[in-house]
């Protein structure tokens, strides 16, 4: 619960998902105020709260990933598959502003918690869904993962590799947290238009959908007829300036010299000018068809000196580049903490630790101070009295194991 005075304050978010896209849309949500009820499957809870334990995830005694995509939310243990559990459901339904799921449309239908059966309950309920195939076609019903969904079926696993080298595993929960920010995005267009009509809506999306969507630029040009380049090979690239380079340190620079009017600068700043004149290189053309020689060219002057001293000898020469930062580089990036994009987190008997921050900040209006992720139907009991419920009906409904007791 908030104290009002945030955006979403007074918003109240019912999140029946699991993993990661539709409860870190949430998390957004509670994160500029709302009240969020998190529903979970008594005994284990959301299987994310297990995430942080699997490898090849980075290995801690704390549950960063629960941390990080169920803070500043409330839970209680609710067993849908339970007879019991109906009423609770209804009333927390009809309490919602909003209601989130992830489940297969099937898995939606025999649990009761379709667009279908929960709107006529609340006329002015957004029911915000995401799948990982979208809610159509034969694989609808297919469990879709970020890995799956989001990076294999759309290409992206394809492309975001060497030529010459295998598929290889990307950050988890990349295309999750994309597509929740989509999600965050339908849902709050949905209350922007009850709003003015009273109405709720319907709203949605799918990794799949996401994945495509970060691949449009490639993928619009395949539907337009564009020639695909074949795997992007460093060796021979199709623009040797735009590629990444080792240096005497092993660090790698990604250079991004692309443009026309870039090429007599680098080539000065790197002090081969040269270059400029050189008939292979003098024009666009003759550089990219003669790209696997400046590679040759580069590879060898960019490992004669550390990363170090390349940064100075590019940022003295107005030259785009990045670099390729590390574990320890990233968490400690200066850049993080100056706009808010790492955050304090005050842990009860553990201290001061930090926690990434949902991306966007909205000007003249704060976030919520980072709470601990709740434990498994920890708030049940107190949920259960502001929907209504008495004493005996509390009792009645743990007694029957449609919700847990917190503890148990």
């Amino acid at each position: 619960m908030t104290d009002g005075n945030h955006i979403f304050s007074g918003l109240k978010v019912l999140d029946l998902a699991s993993f990661i896209a539709g409860p870190a849309a949430t998390t957004i949500l509670a994160d500029f105020g709302a009240d969020v009820v998190k529903v979970e499957p008594p005994g284990t809870g959301d299987p994310y709260r297990f995430f942080s334990a699997t490898p090849p995830n980075p290995v801690s005694n704390f549950n960063y990933a629960w941390q990080l995509t169920n803070r500043n939310k409330r839970s209680i243990a609710l067993d849908l598959k339970s007879g019991g559990a109906k009423e609770v459901l209804l009333r927390l339904v009809r309490w919602a502003d909003v209601v989130v799921v992830n489940f297969p449309p099937r898995v939606k239908a025999s649990l009761g918690v379709t667009y279908e059966a929960l709107a006529p309950l609340n006329p002015r309920l957004i029911y915000a869904d995401v799948t990982g195939y979208g809610a159509e076609g034969p694989e609808a019903d297919t469990p879709g993962f970020d890995v799956t969904a989001f990076w294999a079926r759309t290409g992206l696993m394809q492309v975001t590799h060497d030529a010459g080298s295998p598929p290889t595993l990307p950050i988890p929960g990349i295309g999750d947290h994309a597509t929740a920010t989509t999600l965050y995005a339908a849902i709050v267009t949905a209350l922007y238009a009850r709003a003015s009509s009273g109405k709720g809506s319907h709203v949605s999306t799918s990794l799949i959908a996401n994945g495509i969507w970060a691949a449009g630029t490639w993928v619009e040009g395949g539907l337009n007829g564009g020639h695909f380049f074949p795997q992007h090979n460093r060796k021979s690239p199709p623009n040797a300036l735009l590629n990444p380079y080792q240096t005497s340190d092993n660090r790698w620079i990604l250079l991004v010299a692309a443009q026309r009017k870039d090429w007599p600068g680098f080539a000065k700043a790197i002090g081969m000018p040269q270059l400029i004149e050189d008939p292979r290189f003098s024009e666009e053309h003759g550089r990219a068809a003669n790209a696997a020689q400046l590679v040759d060219i580069l590879d060898p002057l960019f490992a004669s000196q550390t990363l170090a001293r390349w940064k100075d000898v590019l940022t003295a020469g107005r030259v785009i580049f990045g670099v390729v930062q590390v574990a320890t580089e990233i968490i400690n990036d200066p850049q993080l903490a100056a706009n808010e994009i790492v955050v304090p987190l005050d842990m009860p008997g553990k201290g001061a630790t930090r926690t990434v921050s949902s991306p966007m900040q909205i000007a003249g209006f704060s976030k919520i101070k980072p709470t601990v992720a709740p434990q498994l139907g920890e708030h049940g009991t107190g949920i259960l009295k502001d929907l209504g419920f008495d004493d005996a009906e509390v009792a009645r409904l743990h007694d029957a194991g449609a919700v847990s007791r917190f503890g148990t």
